[in-house]
């Protein structure tokens, strides 16, 4: 069983919309009973609450239901619980590798690093400044990346 964790500031944009997109991907590659996803936020803002409305809505714009999701904070237990540990943005790495146990740094990447043809690591906030359907997109695109590493790297 490979274990994903997504995690951005608040556990209700970006993290949220990348578990739903990402478990989307693995139900339809048939590939749920090996691979288990979660989501979380650094900070705890949010913990327990639905994600953002907005978020909410260009999921299911998009055919994907996140509306049953509530937030969560991350924990450095996490870091044994999960083989991947995935930042939003360079803020929330930095966060993430301040929690993370000596010995598990290798657990820990940024999300976007497993996008094609982005120039860029951080997955905007759209939480203040809107942007939703494209932040969508990076992640769709991201998730993509990450399902052809699992596969190639722990299920090839």
């Amino acid at each position: 069983m490979v274990s994903v964790l997504f995690v951005c500031l608040g556990n209700i944009c970006r993290s949220p919309t990348a578990e739903g997109v990402f478990r989307a991907m693995v139900e339809d590659g048939g590939l749920s009973d090996q691979i288990t996803i979660d989501s979380a936020g650094t900070a705890a803002y949010h913990v327990g609450e639905a994600p953002d409305r907005r978020a909410t809505a260009e999921a299911k714009s998009r055919g994907i239901d996140i509306s049953s999701l509530r937030g969560r904070q991350a924990t450095s237990t996490d870091f044994e619980r999960f083989d991947y540990v995935l930042a939003m943005d360079s803020e929330n790495y930095q966060n993430l590798r301040a929690i993370c146990p000596k010995g598990q740094e290798n657990k820990l990447a940024m999300f976007l690093d497993f996008a094609q043809g982005l120039n860029i690591r951080d997955v905007p906030d759209p939480y203040f400044e809107g942007g939703f359907g494209s932040v969508y997109e990076m992640i769709e695109n991201a998730a993509g990346g990450l399902l052809d590493e699992i596969k190639s790297k722990h299920l090839g």
